[in-house]
């Protein structure tokens, strides 16, 4: 019988694989029968940010050794998404209808209805190479598509909307700084902080699509 551990985390990355594959339905469902773009939040925003907040078990999973993530990569890409779902896209409704938030939607689920499949896949002990090499070569456009058109671009976007109303002064009320400076910052560290996990699955390509074709030679 397979490992308790193992069944935990194939039922989590089905379960993921599936809420993802469910919000890219809805997003094209949505896309198809409105015609517009401005409606993504508002059809599937509340399932996007269930599970990006769900993910958080990701962490914890790099954390107590259940996965070799690690906790860094983890927590930086989780804390990231979630800010920006929470804070920027759920916490103004004013970005909810911008073309940028439906690139980041798109994006985010195509992506990771791959990942979930490719690690929902590899518990069972047997992946498909053709999953294998999607997982590994999907990112290379996926990513930069969710974070610069998408991401970077709301959070700009947004920058206007926070300083005219002053959203979140209240909680950044005892800081030396506002909200609105804090978002600039961001928006800077954030290319920089995304290229260092960038460059990590450019590793993890290499690793995994190489490795195979040298066992296929073998």
């Amino acid at each position: 019988m397979a490992p308790i551990s193992t069944l935990y985390l194939l039922a989590y990355n089905s379960f993921q694989a599936i809420g993802w594959a469910v919000s890219l339905t809805i997003i094209f469902f949505n896309l198809l029968s409105t015609s517009s773009l401005t409606a993504t939040f508002a059809s599937a925003g509340t399932l996007i940010c269930f599970l990006q907040c769900a993910a958080f078990l990701e962490v914890v999973h790099g954390a107590i050794g259940l996965v070799p993530s690690g906790v860094l990569l983890p927590m930086l890409q989780w804390s990231g998404r979630t800010h920006f779902v929470l804070a920027i896209v759920r916490g103004i409704p004013e970005v909810q209808e911008l073309p940028s938030v439906f690139i980041t939607f798109l994006a985010w689920s195509i992506a990771e209805v791959i990942r979930y499949s490719h690690y929902a896949f590899s518990c069972l002990g047997n992946c498909p190479s053709w999953i294998t090499y999607i997982r590994y070569t999907a990112f290379i456009v996926l990513y930069p598509l969710g974070v610069f058109p998408g991401e970077v671009w709301a959070m700009y976007q947004a920058l206007p909307i926070i300083k005219k109303n002053k959203i979140y002064a209240d909680s950044f009320s005892i800081l030396p700084f506002s909200y609105y400076d804090f978002l600039k910052v961001v928006i800077v560290v954030y290319p920089f902080l995304w290229f260092k996990l960038y460059l990590h699955l450019f590793k993890q390509r290499r690793s995994k699509l190489y490795k195979r074709h040298d066992k296929k030679r073998a």
